[in-house]
């Protein structure tokens, strides 16, 4: 029998078959909702927290601190309290209820702030006070390793090699440089994809950060190319895949099918992969669905 940090990650992958506008290339959105934690970050986080054990770095009786803007909070919650730690997840005060209380309800504190900026800036205050450990999930290579070894040799595994596109939303970006980093390994020609709001958008776990903010983990030669999604396009998005695919997930799924389908409308044929980041359940509260 499993324990439940056993059923982290190998996620099934779904075609789509309605809203694809190229019968000569295949997109596949990989179903990360369909971890134990309901999002990607339950991969990151068990690889964060695991790693840091393994190294000494914590042990019981440390308390883990964390700025997050949703889900690597859930899925850190979740992976804490099997590990017995305890845990304060910084989050912004906009986030969805449903956020908060799953935090809460996997026995984390929430502290909830103005942005996650300030978000951030707090948990590195607390990380440096005795007693307190910060994963920083924005400067961990733990964070990038976990996706280096899981979800990249998953996606390569479950095309049958013969991928050519891979699309993810940057937040923290340890998804797209951890498998950027595997897939460029087995063929150098995959082509990795990156999608961040425009100027102005909101678009919940996906980022366009200030120069001062952005991930020390992110390394720009490893993305070929970065596509923006305005807040709109996400939002539709997020909708038709659940309406036409039965693809029920957030915001930032919606972000990465846009830009997954724009650049199938550019490829004479071709394997796309998009990451379908979390589970729509998580947004009920706001007016995505509404």
């Amino acid at each position: 029998m499993a324990r439940i940090i056993d059923l982290i990650g190998n996620t099934p992958m779904a075609e789509l078959t309605k809203l694809n506008p190229n019968p000569k290339v295949k997109i596949f959105a990989k179903l990360e909702g369909n971890n134990p934690g309901g999002s990607v970050k339950d991969r990151a986080s068990l690889n964060m927290i695991r790693s840091a054990l393994e190294r000494g770095e914590i042990q019981a009786g440390t308390k883990l601190v964390e700025a997050t803007s949703g889900n690597t909070g859930i899925a850190l919650a979740m992976i804490a309290s099997l590990f017995g730690l305890e845990i304060e997840l910084v989050m912004p005060a906009n986030s969805t209820r449903e956020r908060k209380v799953t935090m809460e309800a996997f026995g984390a504190k929430v502290t909830l702030l103005d942005s996650i900026e300030i978000c951030r800036d707090y948990a590195e205050e607390k990380g440096n006070k005795s007693g307190y450990f910060l994963l920083n999930q924005f400067s961990n290579p733990d964070n990038y390793l976990a996706h280096y070894k899981t979800t990249g040799p998953e996606i390569w595994r479950d095309t049958e090699h013969q991928l050519t596109h891979f699309v993810s939303s940057m937040g923290t970006t340890g998804t797209i440089m951890g498998c950027s980093r595997f897939l460029k390994e087995q063929n150098k020609e995959i082509q990795i994809v990156g999608c961040q709001p425009t100027e102005g958008s909101s678009i919940p776990g996906i980022r366009r950060w200030p120069k001062e903010y952005l991930p020390k983990i992110f390394e720009p030669e490893r993305v070929d190319r970065v596509m923006d999604v305005t807040e709109p396009e996400a939002v539709e998005m997020a909708r038709k895949l659940a309406k036409s695919e039965g693809i029920f997930g957030g915001m930032s799924t919606g972000g990465a099918c846009t830009a997954a389908i724009k650049l199938a409308q550019e490829l004479e044929e071709g394997t796309i992969v998009f990451i379908a980041c979390d589970r729509g359940d998580r947004y009920l509260s706001s007016d995505l669905f509404g």
